[in-house]
């Protein structure tokens, strides 16, 4: 198998006989011949030439047997979800999720009779303590959102496996770049490839990849929730994913440096990311991730985070992640909204948390930025 920045530029790629082309044919068509074919061809069906070259791509870049692309991230996880669930079921998720998941858990699976517990922690023992006799299914994330926590992969795989469920991952912050959980023996790995994998802020995508077993049962769910990409924005995520490695490791860099010059900072009272030794998960996520990432979240003193995010004038206060520019939010008014102040306050998401995005820039002058709104 070739090393990981090859397989990002060549996996995947459809081999165009006609005019030879080295960029993968753009299939416009939603319709195709059926008659002597040996596949039915249909975009809802997630199996046109487009969506199996870029399925193919991440498959290979999560070191799993088979992927799926979707029109959004949270298209992924209902698909994944509702595939294994159903009424009766009970399910376990980790504490410290991503809102827009937690909004749809709490809205979603209870109006559908499916059961479930948020653990205290992180922890497998935390996690496993949550296990009941109709649990079905564990679902982590980590690094988490907003708040970098770190999860122990191994931990949660042989946890799962002991107990017979099937184990599922959000590893959007960390990229496959950063950690391939597939590797620690997690049987599902999630994406918003929004994120890391189009890398560029102009598209809206999601993934699943994992077992083939598990992936052709999400299939036959995916052809019902219809959640299927455009042949165009599939060609941008592909060419996106051609640029993943190099990008994201400029942005860990960026984050990395970042980091330190923040917890160094009398302006600051909280500094989140995993690749600092005073970050409580640092051991396992060296243990895990061959980059720490390019997210972290901190705390301001003496002002709250839309005061400070005001004062920006290089980096951009915005939704979402992942992008070639430094970007930052405050989860207290975007992604942990739905949550109301006391769920927030149980979540440690307070008014002067912000969630910082590293792009590719010139990391002086992000710290010239920041410097200046403190």
């Amino acid at each position: 198998m070739h090393r990981f920045p090859t397989r990002c530029v060549h996996a995947g790629t459809i081999r165009d006989d006609v005019k030879k082309g080295i960029n993968s044919p753009i299939y416009t068509s939603t319709s195709f011949a059926f008659i002597d074919q040996e596949d039915t061809v249909y975009p809802r069906y997630l199996n046109t030439p487009n969506e199996r070259a870029v399925a193919e791509k991440i498959a290979s870049l999560e070191d799993a047997e088979s992927a799926l692309v979707f029109s959004s991230g949270m298209a992924a996880i209902s698909t994944v979800l509702f595939t294994f669930l159903g009424k009766g079921d009970h399910v376990v998720f980790q504490k410290g999720l991503y809102g827009g998941t937690t909004h749809f858990l709490d809205r979603e699976l209870n109006r559908f009779g499916i059961e479930y517990d948020i653990s205290a922690s992180q922890s497998p023992e935390d996690i496993e303590s949550c296990l009941k006799e109709n649990t079905r299914l564990i679902y982590i994330e980590t690094p988490s959102n907003p708040l970098l926590r770190i999860t122990d992969l191994e931990g949660v795989a042989r946890l799962a496996r002991k107990a017979g469920v099937i184990s599922v991952i959000d590893n959007t912050f960390a990229s496959p770049v950063n950690q391939q959980p597939c590797r620690f023996g997690i049987d599902i790995v999630i994406h918003s490839a929004t994120k890391y994998m189009g890398g560029h802020s102009d598209i809206l995508a999601g993934a699943a990849a994992g077992k083939r077993s598990l992936m052709e049962e999400i299939y036959q769910t995916g052809l019902n929730f219809g959640g299927a990409l455009n042949a165009m924005t599939l060609y941008l995520l592909e060419r996106s994913l051609k640029t993943m490695h190099i990008r994201v490791e400029r942005i860990n860099q960026n984050a990395m440096e970042l980091a330190r010059f923040l917890e160094s900072h009398p302006g600051i009272s909280t500094v989140n990311y995993p690749g600092l030794a005073s970050h409580p998960g640092h051991g396992i996520a060296s243990r895990q991730m061959t980059g720490f990432g390019g997210m972290l979240s901190f705390e301001v003193k003496g002002q709250d985070g839309i005061s400070f995010q005001r004062k920006l004038k290089l980096i951009k206060p915005s939704m979402s992640l992942g992008g070639l520019e430094s970007i930052c939010s405050s989860p207290a008014h975007t992604s942990h909204r739905h949550l109301g102040p006391e769920g927030r306050k149980s979540e440690g998401i307070s008014e002067e948390l912000i969630r910082f995005s590293a792009g590719i820039e010139d990391v002086e002058d992000l710290k010239a930025d920041i410097e200046q709104a403190l």
